[in-house]
């Protein structure tokens, strides 16, 4: 597995002209792997916007490397770095605690009249995102730190924060769009199950991973 990321050009308007919607970005993810599109056998890829210090990046997550010139298309010449993910993946261990940043699309289902078998909406409070995470937790194979829950007097706590939610423009096919609940989510964890937490850093969490969503990092809680 290799994590990559370049900055996006957000100053060039001819780069970015076409960056007006999420499936642009899965575009220009999927263009970045030439040799997947000329042999017909694409891979998933695990891909989010950062935004950092006033600057916009592509973050992405794949089974083999990018390629650099593909993968730095709507980026700034020069800021494309590629780096292994499975030795970073190799010095994980249980009880480590870990500072993370997860973008995801928290959901649920409900059942109607007119959907028996449950419509899929987002989850609009902070409250309700927040859950969201804490119910998959233990799950992808960690736990919250400091997330504390009392059924007595139905207190909850959470040792991490939703630091932005947007709502995104995704152009579906026959030319009609929709927006997306993007939320993004800080914190700390601590690492419980290390296979399924692996499989949880290489998969992502939760729905529309194809478009930005799920891709969960982490790096080591300064003691």
């Amino acid at each position: 597995m290799y994590l990559s990321r370049v900055e996006i050009d957000t100053n060039n308007r001819r780069k970015i002209k076409d960056l007006s919607h999420l499936g642009a970005y899965h575009n220009w993810v999927e263009q970045s792997f030439p040799d997947e599109i000329n042999s017909g056998q694409r891979q998933r890829h695990l891909w989010r916007i950062d935004r950092l210090n006033g600057k916009s990046y592509l973050l992405l997550l794949s089974a083999t490397r990018p390629a650099p010139k593909e993968f730095e298309r709507y980026g700034v010449a020069g800021t494309a770095v590629t780096k292994s993910y499975d030795a970073w993946l190799d010095q994980l261990k249980v009880g480590m605690v870990m500072r993370f940043r997860l973008t995801a699309n928290p959901t649920h289902s409900i059942v109607e009249p007119n959907h028996p078998k449950g419509r899929v909406v987002p989850h609009v409070t902070i409250e309700q995102q927040k859950q969201w995470l804490a119910d998959r937790a233990i799950g992808a194979g960690f736990e919250l730190v400091g997330h504390r829950e009392t059924e007595s007097d139905k207190i909850h706590e959470f040792a991490f924060d939703v630091v932005s939610h947007d709502w995104p423009m995704l152009h579906r096919a026959k030319g009609y769009g929709v927006r997306l609940s993007r939320v993004t989510f800080e914190g700390l964890l601590c690492v419980k199950d290390l296979p399924t937490f692996k499989q949880t850093l290489t998969r992502g969490i939760g729905r529309e991973k194809a478009f930005g969503m799920g891709l969960m990092t982490v790096i080591p809680e300064v003691q």
